[in-house]
């Protein structure tokens, strides 16, 4: 959010005993309880982040409002300790956000339990209830991880009954890489000019996560490269990428006079949120499956420079992956098809020359 205007969704009211209160209202209907800091200040700006992304994903919405009458050594007492704590407020917005989004859901359940009355085999009894949802279950158990960790470090409680206990293993491979036939499609439906050719092209020639995409704008392009800063939970990372000639095309192609290359129709910045979700319509009306993510851009851009023969070192320097481990997932697949091609080219010849023998 820019400017000093109000966000959009907000409504100030008054109580009949005169004091302001704050809501989320969409459609006419309160959604929840804001906090009545300033609309700039980091406690409002998360807050509100969290409740919209939850409203848009159609996820439980829940108010961190009140949390002065939560029950002094519950969950939710623990939760609000921790929204506060530097260990919290120091992590990416996007990152703080998506924490929210799933630390919530579990103080809704959980929230009246003492911390100090939570064992190891409630830890997996909340996990196992999530089988049928992998991933779902192994981030909860790391919120829980880390809430717990919390608990132990502020004194909350001895030890951290999350110790050995295993999420649930996933056999999918997370975000959909967009095969080179959706990307084609997405370029049909978009053409050079528009707006979301011009996300699309900041994606998948930049590599980076939409968070970053949405800062990027004319200040940042010097020398023929693009200066991106990410910014994860991990800390911050500065890139230099050269302009792909079709990036530099879809640049041209549209251009504007704000500060970011991506604004919304009221010629404000996008949210990371907000652009993901706009992005996801974009999609949507190019005719693709709902797993195209913007994300899933970022995959498929490891993906080809994997198979365009990259190092693993090379592949890091764009994606700015901090360690090998992560992106031998692009290299993985690509690797495996030239080593298959080059072993039956080779046993291919062999069994020939046999055959000709005979």
């Amino acid at each position: 959010m820019t400017g000093r205007q109000k966000p959009e969704f907000v409504r100030n009211m008054t109580t009949r005993h005169g004091k302001p209160i704050r809501y989320l209202r969409i459609n006419g209907k309160n959604i929840c309880r804001l906090p009545s800091a300033d609309y700039w200040s980091r406690e409002f700006v998360d807050a509100y982040e969290a409740a919209l992304e939850s409203y848009r994903l159609g996820k439980p919405v829940t108010s961190t409002i009140g949390a002065e009458r939560t029950r002094p050594g519950s969950i939710a007492a623990l939760v609000v300790a921790y929204y506060q704590s530097a260990e919290f407020l120091t992590l990416a917005a996007s990152t703080r956000t998506t924490y929210r989004g799933i630390i919530e859901r579990f103080r809704v359940e959980h929230g009246d339990r003492p911390v100090a009355s939570l064992e190891r085999q409630h830890v997996k009894a909340i996990i196992a209830k999530r089988v049928e949802t992998p991933a779902a279950a192994s981030n909860l158990l790391r919120m829980i991880r880390i809430l717990l960790r919390f608990a132990v470090d502020e004194g909350w409680r001895k030890d951290d009954p999350t110790v050995g206990v295993k999420g649930i293993k996933s056999k999918t491979d997370g975000f959909h890489s967009w095969t080179e036939e959706e990307i084609a499609a997405f370029e049909a439906r978009w053409p050079l000019g528009t707006r979301e050719r011009l996300a699309y092209a900041l994606l998948i020639y930049t590599a980076q996560r939409r968070s970053d995409v949405v800062r990027m704008g004319r200040q940042h392009v010097r020398d023929g490269r693009i200066h991106v800063v990410t910014v994860k939970s991990q800390g911050m990372t500065k890139l230099w990428l050269p302009i792909h000639p079709s990036l530099r095309e879809a640049i041209d192609a549209y251009p504007n006079d704000n500060m970011t290359f991506l604004v919304t129709r009221e010629g404000q910045p996008f949210s990371p949120a907000g652009f993901g979700n706009w992005f996801a319509d974009a999609t949507r009306g190019a005719g693709l499956p709902k797993g195209c993510s913007a994300h899933g851009l970022r995959k498929a851009a490891g993906r080809r420079l994997a198979e365009a023969g990259c190092t693993q070192h090379e592949i890091m320097a764009v994606l700015g992956h901090k360690t090998l481990k992560e992106v031998v997932r692009y290299t993985a697949a690509a690797d495996q098809r030239r080593l298959a091609d080059s072993a039956f080219g080779n046993v291919g010849s062999r069994v020939g020359g046999r055959n000709e023998n005979n």
